[in-house]
């Protein structure tokens, strides 16, 4: 590798259910990739062998199966393997690191969505994450309602059993939803609402804005 290799971008996508992050990944993979820049995708829960066996304890089976420090703690478990074992490494080669969830989601869904004390979360986010948190989060946002339609859509479609979270109350995603708007208001530099209820393409150039906004003077710059 050259000893000048640039570090990469971490860029994380956030968002209720059914929001359509990994559509929108795909989408910026493939324009980021068009222009020559090397690009990873990944996802949380997950993302390294440690982390899936983690995930696979929490986004399936009974609401209540899990206290929601237990799930804080979890999480941040799956998230030190997920940064050692992929994020980090992509980052040190250079890589554009595109992120399905990340610590955001855990202020959000267990902080403002099951009342954990925000300082307890913020004192695992600085020992497990400390100083890579990501260079731009991207919180598509929409109605609740269309969300959970959509996402109860895709998985009556392809039978999936990780649901656990959509089936959460409708209380809990009116407060997941107003977290992640006041994440966002609090460090407007680091973060860009997209409304998520447009087209795909409507969506898709309103991430694209936001990225080349954040990085305008590394778009040009891909990798041979």
């Amino acid at each position: 590798m050259n000893s000048t290799q640039p570090h990469g971008k971490f860029i994380t996508f956030e968002g209720g259910e059914g929001a359509g992050k990994t559509t929108q990944i795909t989408r910026l993979t493939e324009r980021l990739r068009e222009r020559g820049h090397n690009v990873v995708t990944t996802r949380e829960p997950g993302g390294a062998p440690g982390a899936d066996s983690i995930r696979a304890l929490l986004v399936s089976g009974a609401t209540d199966k899990w206290d929601p420090i237990s799930e804080v703690l979890l999480l941040y478990a799956a998230r030190r393997e997920h940064l050692n074992q992929t994020i980090r490494p992509a980052l040190d080669a250079g890589a554009w690191v595109l992120c399905d969830r990340f610590a955001d989601s855990t202020l959000a869904y267990q902080g403002y969505g099951h009342g954990v004390s925000r300082e307890f979360i913020a004192q695992l986010h600085a020992a497990v994450v400390g100083d890579d948190d990501p260079d731009l989060t991207l919180i598509l946002d929409m109605p609740i309602s269309v969300g959970l339609g959509r996402a109860h859509a895709r998985n009556t479609n392809t039978k999936s059993a990780e649901d656990r979270f959509e089936r959460m109350g409708h209380e809990f995603h009116d407060r997941l939803r107003a977290g992640f708007l006041e994440i966002a208001a609090a460090a407007p530099a680091r973060y860009a609402v997209i409304d998520a209820d447009d087209s795909l393409d409507g969506v898709a150039g309103a991430v694209w804005s936001a990225v080349t906004r954040k990085f305008a003077d590394d778009m040009a710059d891909g990798d041979e």
